[in-house]
């Protein structure tokens, strides 16, 4: 079957993904480029997109400086020391502070943000939470977005960049399909912007069978926003930085809002506080600087949360579990009772649903808690992503090279999961960074660095071809299957994506293993996943339209497990207990491991070029509390 081919010509800022970071940057993009085109393509709605798609119970991201409540550079702070020193300290300042602006944007867009009726601050949940009413929260940030784009084109699977003709090392556009039509869609771009989602299901979720699907992070995010970052060549930073979760059991509900609002805690199987037991030889492995329980308490500085994770991961394996969530106290108040269901149904209604068809009644009975597999997304609480320049008033010269947020692709810039050394951006965040990307966008157009730029028709064919190239594998060879899907000549995407789970669950540290990994079985992974890479390039057949865009969502998760594997293999120490586990490297090693993590994959051959880029410490080390501007507000 034949597809139209409709071109979108012209466009001066493309955005690729409409979640938080899409959003930020499209309304950010129409106020630095009244008259420029702006264009958005977007896999899903933009009413209902991205991680936010069905409603968050609280915005993780606000300094609250107005109140005196915190400034960016306690985030920093709180952020270093989360990822065990291992952040890019000139974005995350940067977008902390520009992130209460973002916040209070959304009330005024209509977003019900909760305020304490004492103070007229916003409610907090914790130090960086405040509580909303967020069920409508999307729909609300992306009517701002479509007001400000020229076109949005919802249903847009992009599956590759366009590259300029005429330099080197320069994007020109993106080309994808509608998932509906199928219809081929070319975008020639001045700039880029990818605002697409990090990597769900590349890891075998706990979850399968009759709760397969049912996974922590957004299911449909597929790692586009490395995928396509990682086939234009551009460099990537810490993407060994999976992230793995303490949730509530088989629901994936978050535990968040029970530790801080309703100051809930855990306990082992057999009812006792099993945390500070497994404290002392984590010390040994990790060193005082980073575990110091005494210290933390002492000065409110939290101990990182890989670290709970370990105590709870271990305690199991000691035969100790299920870790439970005590909530039978916290539910006898009928205020906290409501406020514990309505954290679910507000975003987790899967929770509250498993919980009433299993007869849990968390007033009545402490609920399971469990740690999920590793996801990776660097605008939640992990660092992943595009190594990008940073502001220039901050960077220090080599975090810096032009155009904030710009990768080392010209005019390829990231917001979101996109970004790498940004973790704790959240939803508010990740629109910030991308109201930061849009700016420098226009500002890099406006330089007239985005003259010239070429695309020929050939390479728009060619990847016409190779984008549809499964349903003509299909087609060919449709007639052989043995038996069910079984066939000689291909394989089809949830067959592909069972082996890729499968594979990263065992060589890459996912659940089955304890998140344990050494260098034999990571390179055994790498052996593997090109196996795999080689069947999907060779005989991977979708039936149609929408196995068209489970194979190439699949792509993208193989790119994206292949830089996962070549960073765990190159960071040799174990930089996150509790998130994974180098057994041949079991201690964190300042001395050589103090740094971040880059690597490129050369677009032509596949080959990956690893290397140390240094990390810059550029907040000092002192808490203050959001004292400081206070004072200065005070004084103003």
């Amino acid at each position: 079957m034949a597809y139209d081919t409709i071109v979108e010509d012209g466009i001066d800022v493309l955005v690729v993904g409409a979640g938080l970071g899409g959003t930020g940057a499209a309304f950010e993009a129409r106020y630095w480029g009244p008259n420029k085109k702006i264009v958005i393509a977007e896999k899903a709605n933009i009413d209902r997109s991205g991680a936010v798609a069905q409603g968050l119970y609280a915005i993780n991201c606000y300094m609250g400086t107005r109140w005196g409540e915190n400034n960016p550079e306690d985030h920093v702070r709180y952020a270093r020391i989360d990822l065990m020193g291992m952040v890019r300290e000139d974005l995350l300042f940067d977008m902390a502070r520009h992130v209460d602006s973002a916040v209070h944007q959304f009330e005024e867009w209509g977003l019900p943000l909760m305020r304490n009726p004492k103070t007229g601050a916003y409610q907090r949940e914790g130090r960086w939470q405040i509580m909303i009413h967020g069920e409508s929260y999307k729909p609300i940030v992306a009517e701002a977005a479509k007001k400000s784009a020229d076109k949005v084109f919802n249903r847009i699977c992009v599956t590759h960049l366009l590259m300029d003709e005429t330099k080197e090392n320069r994007v020109a556009g993106a080309v994808g399909f509608n998932v509906r039509t199928g219809n081929y869609h070319v975008f020639k771009s001045k700039t880029v912007i990818v605002a697409a989602g990090g990597a769900s299901n590349i890891y075998k979720p706990r979850s399968v069978g009759e709760g397969a699907g049912r996974v922590w992070y957004a299911p449909w995010s597929s790692g586009s926003a490395y995928g396509l970052l990682i086939q234009a060549g551009a460099k990537m930073t810490q993407m060994e930085n999976r992230i793995v979760l303490a949730r509530f059991k088989d629901g994936y509900g978050p535990v968040g809002a029970y530790f801080l609002h309703l100051k809930t805690y855990t306990q082992n199987g057999y009812g006792e506080e099993y945390e500070s037991k497994w404290f002392p030889a984590l010390q040994e492995m990790v060193g005082k600087e980073y575990l110091d329980p005494e210290a933390s308490h002492r000065t409110h500085r939290p101990i990182p949360t890989c670290l709970r994770n370990h105590a709870f991961i271990s305690e199991v394996n000691a035969g100790r579990g299920p870790i439970r969530m005590v909530t039978m106290e916290a539910f006898q108040d009928p205020h906290l009772e409501e406020i514990g269901w309505h954290n679910f149904l507000g975003m987790t209604v899967g929770q509250a649903v498993l919980w009433a068809a299993t007869d849990v009644d968390p007033k009545y009975e402490n609920p399971e808690l469990t740690t999920s597999e590793p996801y990776v997304m660097g605008s939640h609480a992990t660092g992943c992503g595009a190594w990008c320049s940073g502001p220039e008033d901050v960077s220090p010269p080599e975090y810096f090279w032009g155009y904030n947020r710009m990768t080392t692709v010209e005019g390829l810039f990231g917001a979101g999961d996109a970004v790498g050394g940004t973790p704790h951006a959240f939803s508010s965040g990740s629109f910030t960074e991308g109201r930061l990307a849009a700016k420098a966008a226009c500002k890099y157009i406006d330089d007239g660095k985005a003259e010239g730029i070429n695309v020929s028709d050939a390479q728009i064919e060619k990847r016409k071809k190779q984008i549809y190239k499964p349903l003509e594998t299909y087609r060919i060879y449709r007639n052989e299957i043995v038996a069910g899907t079984v066939n000689p000549h291909y394989i089809n995407p949830r067959q592909g994506l069972d082996r890729l789970q499968k594979l990263m669950d065992e060589y890459a540290g996912g659940v089955t293993v304890s998140y344990v990994t050494n260098d034999k079985l990571l390179n055994i992974g790498l052996h593997k996943l090109k196996l795999l890479d080689e069947d999907w390039e060779n005989g991977i057949a979708a039936e149609n339209i929408h196995e068209l865009l489970r194979a190439w969502e699949l792509k993208h998760r193989i790119l994206t497990s292949e830089a996962v594997l070549q960073h765990t293999l190159f960071r040799e120490e174990t930089r996150w207990p509790g998130y994974y586990y180098r057994g041949d490297f079991m201690k964190l090693d300042d001395k050589n491991w103090h740094v971040l993590t880059v690597s490129r994959r050369d677009p032509e051959t596949g080959e990956y070029t690893m290397e140390k880029a240094p990390l810059y410490h550029i907040v000092d080390d002192e808490e203050d509390g959001g004292k400081k501007a206070k004072e200065k507000e005070k004084a103003k």
